[in-house]
């Protein structure tokens, strides 16, 4: 994984509540390069060469503003305060009962009604990428303290996208923050069918029929992914509606990058590998897409047109004394990784 000095290019893309919105490209040595947009400080895209060296976009997204405005489906965004879901759109700390805002049916999602995925972020352009900023006022969504919030992108000669995140906050906070990106390595409108995906994990979180953890871990099962079988089969054959779970990486208490995913698709021959110093992986099959705005396959977003491989903390975890803390104290920095690394087999 190495380091590179990446052609950087920005231009107007808009406004939302008259905040001017960017869209910037970042190009590297070989001519692949990713977009991004300050709008919810989002990957809009990320455009790699398949096995004959052809350049496609592999991740799903839209081509204006007003489609990332329109969408809800969390399409390549920030997420924050709080990755996935908090049951009961309530936790207690310190005897206190924070509640949130209920957008998930009786549960809390992605930060409920206040979450990054919409808001506008400060930027700056710096030698290895881009760095976003963000304020959030005490109380946004319910979440205690002032949280200041720093997104950093940065694009290598490898084909490798590092996201890392850094945190503090004035008061004692959860925090929990992920990127929502769907890939589909064919870049085809056709599902992730033929994608195969191995996760380095043996268990996973068992959840109600709300997704909401139930603090029990239980091996993966049917729901174990080593690579093997191509998604569409163990979708048909044992799983049926997809995949939203959970799992626990290996070396979960080693705060360092360690592996957590690879996903291929034969006819390409692309690869991504996922990295993380996160303890989790929520694996979403995009059992929900259903997006009103066009997107890069010319149509509205259908289920199974991409998955997402979030690197995070646990869902609900404030309410779950078993699960490794969210908890961000006063003076403390939170500090967390995701690589996304683009080749083929």
């Amino acid at each position: 994984m190495n380091k590179s000095q990446t052609k950087v290019s920005c231009r107007e893309w808009g406004e939302y509540f008259g905040s001017k919105v960017y869209l910037f490209k970042l190009e590297n040595a070989n001519g692949a390069y990713i977009e991004l947009t300050n709008y919810g400080a989002t990957l809009v895209s990320a455009v790699v060469p398949d096995n004959q060296n052809k350049y496609d976009n592999v991740v799903l997204g839209y081509t204006s503003l007003a489609g990332y405005i329109a969408d809800e489906c969390y399409m390549g965004a920030t997420i924050g305060r709080f990755a996935n879901r908090t049951g009961g759109a309530k936790f207690t700390m310190d005897g206190v009962i924070y509640k949130l805002d209920a957008n998930d049916g009786a549960n809390s999602n992605h930060g409920g009604f206040a979450g990054f995925h919409a808001k506008v972020f400060d930027h700056k352009i710096t030698d290895e990428g881009i760095s976003f900023t963000l304020h959030s006022a005490d109380g946004d969504g319910g979440y205690p303290g002032n949280l200041h919030l720093v997104v950093n992108y940065r694009w290598t000669d490898d084909n490798e996208l590092y996201i890392s995140y850094q945190a503090t906050s004035d008061k004692k906070t959860v925090a929990n923050f992920t990127n929502h990106a769907y890939f589909n390595l064919s870049a085809k409108g056709d599902g992730i069918f033929d994608h195969s995906l191995k996760v380095y994990a043996d268990t996973l979180l068992e959840v109600d029929a709300g997704y909401i953890p139930t603090g029990e871990i239980k091996t993966a099962g049917n729901k174990a992914l080593t690579g093997e079988i191509m998604l569409g089969k163990i979708i048909a054959d044992g799983v049926k509606t997809g995949f939203n779970d959970c799992y626990i990486l290996k070396n979960v208490d080693n705060n360092v990058l360690k592996p957590a995913a690879k996903l291929t698709e034969n006819t390409s021959g692309r690869k991504l590998e996922v990295f993380t110093t996160y303890p989790s992986v929520m694996v979403y099959t995009g059992d929900y897409l259903d997006c009103k705005p066009h997107g890069n396959f010319l149509r509205p977003y259908q289920p199974f047109d991409g998955l997402c491989l979030e690197c995070q903390y646990y869902p609900d975890s404030p309410n779950h004394a078993n699960f490794p803390s969210t908890i961000l104290l006063p003076g403390d920095v939170y500090q967390e990784t995701i690589v996304y690394k683009f080749g083929t087999v």
